[in-house]
């Protein structure tokens, strides 16, 4: 959602914060791929239980999210295989980081917060892939406020905060319903599409 409606101020943005990035050009997609490692890396903290350490990883990660189709854009070096590449390091970057939080709470005697962030994890994987899918037939499928950077950072803030075990309920329980809220709206524009199919041509 953040993106979605902010996307042109956020480049603005981007580039009085961090003018450095626009010196000379940089690939993006190699910020990309350093984000991803980043999150990986948070992933691992919060495996070893080293739960703020991996929130301000999470925090160093979403400056590459957020900064990678700022310099696509204003070098003219976005491309169809570069926003393929976000997308599908970003659902890597989900499963890794809530993965590492769930054995992490499952090895230290609290299945309940593990399974809780499992929810989290399946529900996130969802909103995105709902998106996915629906799009193949449908121009736009943009609903819920749960989006993922507003899951990442809730977690990011509640892992630096010590409130992770809230943070994963409010994503588990937010993701859970963007996701039937998804569903629900392609429901009803397929149906749309699929009753325009069935009326006949005329002569």
């Amino acid at each position: 959602m953040i993106k979605e409606k902010f996307g042109a101020r956020l480049d603005r943005l981007v580039q009085a914060a961090f003018p450095f990035l626009f010196w000379r050009p940089l690939n993006p997609n190699l910020l990309s791929v350093l984000g991803a490692l980043v999150s990986v890396g948070a992933a691992s903290a919060f495996l070893a239980g080293h739960l703020r350490t991996g929130g301000w990883l999470m925090i160093a990660s979403g400056f590459f999210d957020l900064v990678d189709g700022a310099v696509a854009r204003h070098n003219g070096t976005a491309s169809t295989f570069g926003a393929f590449l976000d997308s599908t390091l970003d659902r890597l970057v989900d499963m890794a980081v809530l993965a590492g939080m769930i054995m992490y709470y499952a090895g230290h005697g609290s299945p309940g917060i593990a399974l809780v962030a499992g929810v989290a994890l399946v529900s996130s994987v969802l909103v995105s892939y709902a998106k996915a899918r629906a799009e193949v037939v449908m121009s736009r499928l943009d609903a819920g406020f749960f989006e993922r950077g507003e899951r990442m950072g809730i977690l990011s803030l509640g892992a630096v905060t010590g409130y992770l075990p809230i943070a994963l309920a409010i994503v588990a329980v937010g993701a859970s319903a963007t996701a039937l809220q998804r569903i629900a709206i392609a429901h009803r524009e397929m149906a749309k599409i699929d009753a325009a199919a069935r009326v006949p041509e005329g002569p």
